[in-house]
């Protein structure tokens, strides 16, 4: 029987041991590359006119100027149209999975020797939202005749461009963050573009905490909750084995990602990992004790990182011109 950690390794994270002096940021700085996903996306909403506002105005005995309105080109709930978004989503899910995050606009770090498989990975999921985007152009016609019937009077035949290939895609770069070499003349703006990189790496080590920390705490939640959660019926609520899967995941990003920054959090995962080792989906859904024995450890587990949620510092995140971690 699959138990909870049958996938999770037991090896030292990314193979260091306790001895290693390197500080998180050094070790990010060292073994992880800049990596950013960009999107290219028809969109499917438009402002309306201000006389097609004053139009839609006129039943309310309102003014258009005052209206903020637009109109849907495309029925996006087609099903050609939700095979397109669903790539983009699995692409995002991928790549955030696999990364953490950076305070660059739509940066995030990759390892190292995940680039290639990264990179191999996302020529097939391009390909794959090509064949689809040319599926969804096959039912362009379709697709405009029906917002032709919906939109009435606002429809406008020149909102629509004369095919769908080429306005959807993706793209993936690992752009230099570094202090660029021909600063190196200039010892000064040098010395000011290496801190600036120090500190944005340290920065990005307080940005994978947080992201760890809030993920931990959510998956223990849902999975304390859906073992002893009831319905309003006062049945048990239904408990599928993604509760379990999602922990375990955690685990093995935890595992693979970690830089070794917040002792305390690097104590709580290993302490879940001991709860749930040698114990099977199947064995909490049949075992009243083993139930209980995994919620009352766990919630421990969770009032530490409730307590860490709530004591966690406020800190000054530095920025350039732009806010915001990711695009």
């Amino acid at each position: 029987m699959s138990t909870l950690l049958d996938r999770i390794e037991t090896r030292s994270t990314n193979g260091r041991t306790s001895t290693d002096s390197t500080t998180p940021a050094e070790r990010l700085r060292s073994t992880m590359a800049a990596c950013r996903v960009q999107f290219t996306w028809f969109g499917t909403k438009k402002s309306l006119t201000a006389e097609q506002k004053a139009q839609a105005a006129e039943p309310f005995d309102a003014e258009g100027q005052f209206l903020s309105a637009g109109k849907k080109l495309l029925d996006t709930k087609h099903n050609a149209f939700r095979a397109v978004t669903a790539i983009r989503g699995r692409i995002t899910e991928y790549w955030r999975g696999l990364t953490l995050p950076f305070p660059e606009p739509g940066v995030r770090l990759i390892k190292h020797d995940q680039v290639e498989g990264f990179d191999q990975q996302m020529a097939d999921y391009k390909a794959e939202l090509e064949d689809a985007v040319k599926t969804l152009d096959r039912c362009f016609e379709e697709l405009k005749q029906t917002a032709a019937q919906r939109l009435g009077s606002l429809f406008n035949p020149a909102d629509y461009p004369a095919t769908l290939i080429g306005l959807f895609g993706v793209s993936w770069d690992y752009p230099n963050v570094e202090p660029p070499d021909y600063l190196i003349g200039l010892p000064d703006l040098y010395r000011q573009e290496q801190e600036r990189v120090r500190a944005r790496f340290e920065e990005a080590v307080q940005l994978a905490e947080q992201a760890f920390l809030d993920e931990f705490a959510k998956v223990v939640a849902h999975l304390t909750e859906r073992i002893t959660g009831t319905n309003e019926d006062g049945t048990p609520k239904v408990f599928r084995d993604s509760a379990v899967d999602n922990l375990c995941d955690f685990f093995e990003r935890f595992r693979t990602l970690n830089v070794r920054s917040n002792q305390q959090l690097d104590e709580l995962v290993a302490q879940a990992q001991r709860t749930v080792r040698g114990v099977a989906a199947q064995d909490l859904r049949d075992s009243q004790s083993v139930r209980q024995e995994v919620v009352t450890k766990l919630a421990q587990v969770q009032t530490s990182l409730d307590a860490m949620l709530i004591d966690r510092p406020r800190r000054r995140i530095l920025r350039n011109a732009t806010v915001g971690g990711e695009g």
